[in-house]
This record gives C-alpha cells, structure tokens and sequence, in this order.
C-alpha cells in the first residue's frame, strides 16, 4: 500500500486523478470530482479500479516532477536496460476538446525498456464491472450511465476481465493512451491528439500561473500551491472543493474518514483568500457568483457546505464492498456535517466578501444585499451554541472560535459600510459586535490560566484561538492573546506541530494516532510572525515545507509519530495555510487590518 504522500495529483479543473510513485492511477472521480470513482484502488484493491502504467522489469529509481508551473505530472523510470518517461495530464483550457479525458504518454530516453500497461475499470467506487468490447483504435467500457473509451498506440487485449498491453520502448519512440469520459446514452466524440493537447494545456497553466503576483523567497512551493488550489476549483461553476478524495483517515485504522469532495463556505472562502492575496481575481468573482447561487433561498437554511453546483442534501451512506485505505473503514461519500450549524460561516463570508472588496472586485448589489440578509439571520442566532469549526459530533457548545468569528461579521460589514459608502445599521452592528466581543472576553476566557477557553464553562485550548490576533480581535501584544499562544504552545504543540484539540481519550497529552493538523501549525507561524518572533516563525514554516512530499504536496495533517501524511489529499486547508503564511512572511507589516484595542 501507498503513503498518502506517495501519490500525486493531476486534474482538469472539474474531476481529478491520484498517480502513485509506480505509475499506477488509484483514484480517478470523472467527470465531476464528486463522481462515483471509476478507479478506487486507493480504498480498496487494485480489484477495485486502477491503471498502472510502468516498466515490465525492476526499477531501478523513479523521480518525479511537474512541468514547470503547470499541474502535468513527468515522472522517470530507470531501469538496468534504459530509462522511460511517463507524462500524465487531464487536458484543461481551449484545447482540451468537448469531453473529460485524462492522457498518458510514454517517451523513451536512453536505452530499451519493456513497459506493460494494466487497466482496471471499475464504475460506482469500484464495485461495477464493465462491459467492454473493442472499437477501432481501442476498447470501450460501459455500465449504467458512464462510458470511457480507451485509445491507445500499443496493441491492447483483454485478460482476466483486465485490458492489459505489453511493449518495449527505445530512445526517442513516443506511446500514448487515452480515457475520454462521456454520457452512456450520448454519441462520443471527436478523439482528440494527446501530444497538441499536450502542448495546448502547458500554455494553459502557464498562463494562468503568469497571473501571480508572489515574489517573494518560497515562490516555488506557493505557486505549487496556488496551482493545486486552482486544481481544486470546479471550473463550471467556480465552487472549491476541499480535497479530491475521500475516506483517507484521519488515523490509520480509525474511523474518522470523511467526504470532503464538496464545497464548505470556510474552505472556499479561505482559498479565495488566498488566491486574490496572489493576484487570481477571476477566481473570486467566480467563486462569489457560485457563492450567490448556493445560498439563495432562506437565511436560515443557510449550510456549512454545498455540492460543487451548489447542491443541498449530501446524504452520507457507507460502502461497504471496500476495505479502506490501510484497513480503516468504513468508506463515506456524502457527508452528514452538511446538516450542522456553525456560526463562524457567516463571519468566514463576510471577510471573503470584504477582502474582495478590498481588492477592486467590482461591487456586485445582489452580493451586498444577501450579507445583509444573512446578518440579519446572524443577530438572532450568534449567542446560539453550535457545532463548531473542527465538525465534533458530540453535541453543540458555545465555541469561542465561532463566537470570535460572529463578530468578525458584524466588524467587516460595519467597516465596508463605512468606507465604501455601502448601505446598512452601521450603529446597531457594530454594538453587535461590541456585545458580542465583551461577552467572549467574559465567559470565554479562563482567567486562573489566563487563556481562551475551546468553549464557554471549559478549560482546554483549541488551536482555532490561534486566529483571534490574525482576525484583529484583539492585539497580538494584548496579555490575553500572549496567555493564549503560552497555553496551546503547552498543550497542543508536540514536535513543533500544532494539534487541533485534546480529545478525551488522548495519549500523552494528544489524540491517539490523529496526526498534527497543518493549516493550525501555520496559524502558529503566523502569530509568531506577528510578535516579532521571526526566526521561529520561519523555522516552523521551513519545518512544514520539509513535510510536503516531492511534489509540493500536503494532506490535512503530519503524524510525527508514524513520519507520514493523514486525511484527504491534497488539502485545500494546507495549501492555504501554506500561502497565507509564506504572504505573511514575505511582507514587512504582517499586522492585519483593524486590530481592536485593549479592553
């Protein structure tokens, strides 16, 4: 079996693939990411639905790369006879035709070496068998709603309900493969030229790459990251997805496996964050239209998250025909957190809505009336307990987090009412968040510890506290905040990573066999970036780069103990953590704006 890390990741901006070190593909959702996988390899068998593509002879090493700053996968095969070059790619932009297609090539660079391709299409995650039958220049597969044609240059047949091929590959000699997805109950269509696509969907992602803006010293890993966050964008509708995958566990052989192939308005909304920061406006007025038409409708039917076109009901059902990665089941899809209620969304939108605003997105009257409607909403409900941000299913509290981020709502939307001429009860918000900030500075603190509490009436830490200096609630100096930062430096911080929570059940101080969770390790990099500790704040940032794989790539969270990724991969979450921070450290004011003073 994989690491989580050992996989990469390629896509075309609306389903997405996982690559392992081998060749071979263990994840393919097409042609949506929320799709039933037609390869689920990675939560089960290779019976389960993959394609491997490599040498038929031991290998020797394998590195691996994207193509400068695009998201085409090249990796290289050395042999004893020769060395091999397989380049992956799902086709984006102008030239990538009408259909879903992912596409494989085979170069050859030294030598002669014998290659063998095995094909295993596996429909519904891995439990339908195909009918497949052989069509002019390759085979195709079909069951239920979902066909994929199989086009390749090398010579295919069919073996033990497998497509295989074998052939040998000498110095300057191309092969290529392709899948294109389509309707079963629709006319394919036109084929396309996988080496014009290749050249077409370089252009494409360089030239989306030239938009950034980042200068600074880790230019690298944040474009690695701004590309993988683009990856993570549905491209019809501008929704952001979490991760591209589901079910890989929060612990090894737990239970904690999630869906997290859907759109949560904090996820998106932190992407969004991150890429207008980096010069990617289009994106966020994308992502405010899917935005508008996701929740449109009663405020207080408002949802945590939504289906990449906006979608409402995400039943969560078990599969049970699949093992899970390593053993940890039970396999998800759909997710049961979509019915929570957590009060930091409102705040999360309002501050995405806000940055826009900051940055000449233009002012769109419909956007500015639904805020209102939805604070509005936010006035009857914010001292209301809630599920809170890290989606505990054990009951509401009155999280701290979640109140901080009430009247961070009521403070951005007061703030561009103010300086934007928009219209609102700029009076009645902001004693709203006058009262809500002096209630959070009663009952959500601990004065014995002098430290935010998780939640009112508690004494643990939450590294979620980590944001109240980053989203200006009070001071970074302020000897609360101080108090705080000491008490999750003592509680949560093992190894110099930052766990979210201590659970009941916990280990020496941290949750059994749950790793560290990233983005709260960036939060820590922030906050010191933000006291004036910068050389720790770079030596956690240098740290966390050292944990990417070798492509640049994060999960949810690092288990120092086992020295390996957890959770859904790649995470939305990391990758915005790792941007934000590298932002921060690459300016010289890292104080964000409005910090409240001193009460």
């Amino acid at each position: 079996m994989n690491r989580i890390e050992d996989y990469a990741l390629i896509g075309d901006c609306e389903g997405a693939a996982l690559v392992s070190r081998e060749g071979s593909i263990d994840w393919l959702c097409l042609p949506r990411f929320d799709s039933a996988a037609c390869c689920a390899a990675l939560l089960g068998t290779p019976e389960n639905g993959r394609w491997l593509l490599a040498p038929a002879e031991p290998v020797v090493r394998t590195t691996r790369r994207y193509h400068d700053d695009t998201l085409i996968l090249e990796t290289d095969h050395e042999t004893a006879s020769g060395l091999v070059t397989v380049i992956d790619f799902m086709p984006v932009g102008p030239g990538a035709g009408e259909a879903n297609d992912l596409v494989r090539l085979v170069i050859g660079r030294r030598g002669r070496v014998a290659m063998r391709t095995d094909i295993v299409l596996r429909f519904d995650y891995g439990r339908t068998v195909p009918w497949v039958r052989r069509e002019k220049g390759g085979y195709v597969a079909i069951a239920g709603p979902d066909t994929l044609h199989l086009a390749s240059d090398v010579s295919l047949h069919g073996e033990n309900m497998h497509t295989v091929g074998e052939f040998t590959i000498a110095e300057g000699e191309r092969r290529s493969f392709t899948i294109t997805w389509h309707p079963s109950h629709e006319i394919r269509v036109t084929a396309l030229d996988p080496w014009k696509t290749l050249d077409a969907t370089t252009e494409w992602w360089r030239a989306w790459a030239s938009k950034c803006t980042y200068e600074g010293r880790w230019r690298e890993a944040v474009m690695r990251s701004l590309i993988t966050l683009k990856a993570l964008t549905y491209t019809p509708t501008g929704g952001i997805v979490a991760a591209p995958t589901t079910s890989l566990p929060e612990a090894i052989g737990g239970v904690r496996n999630w869906d997290y192939r859907f759109c949560w308005v904090r996820d998106a909304t932190f992407t969004l964050v991150a890429l207008m920061a980096n010069g990617f406006i289009e994106e966020a007025r994308s992502w405010r239209e899917w935005l508008l038409r996701a929740v449109a409708g009663m405020p207080s039917q408002v949802q945590i998250m939504y289906g990449i076109a906006g979608e409402r009901r995400l039943p969560e059902m078990l599969l049970p025909w699949l093992p899970g990665y390593e053993g940890s089941a039970p396999v998800r899809i759909g997710n049961a957190a979509s019915d929570q209620f957590q009060l930091d969304i409102f705040g999360e939108l309002a501050d995405a809505l806000h940055h826009a605003r900051r940055v000449g997105l233009d002012h769109a009257e419909v956007g500015w009336q639904l805020q209102l409607r939805l604070l509005e909403h936010l006035e009857s409900v914010w001292n209301e307990p809630d599920d809170g941000i890290w989606e505990v299913r054990g009951g509401r509290r009155h999280f701290t987090h979640s109140k901080v981020i009430a009247w961070v709502a009521f403070d951005r939307a007061v703030r561009d009412i103010e300086q934007l001429g928009l219209e609102g009860p700029a009076q009645r918000w902001r004693e709203t968040a006058d009262r809500i900030h002096a209630e959070i500075c009663e009952k959500g603190f601990d004065d014995a510890r002098n430290t935010f509490v998780q939640h009112y009436g508690g004494r643990g830490v939450d590294a979620s506290l980590l944001l109240l200096p980053i989203v200006g609630f009070l001071p970074i100096d302020d000897p609360r905040i101080t108090g705080t930062i000491k008490a999750i430096e003592q509680d949560l911080l093992r190894d110099g990573l930052v766990y979210r929570y201590a659970h009941e059940d916990e280990v020496d101080g941290l949750p059994p066999g749950e790793g560290a969770f990233v983005l709260c390790t960036y939060w820590l990099a922030d906050v010191y970036a933000m006291q004036g500790r910068r050389e720790e704040a770079e030596a956690i940032f240098e740290h966390m780069l050292s944990l990417t794989n070798d492509l640049g790539l994060l999960a949810e969270e690092y288990c120092p103990r086992l020295g390996r990724q957890l959770g859904n991969f790649p995470q939305a979450f990391s990758h915005i953590g790792l941007v934000s921070t590298a932002k921060r450290l690459s300016t010289l004011d890292p104080a964000p704006e409005g910090v409240r003073q001193q009460d």
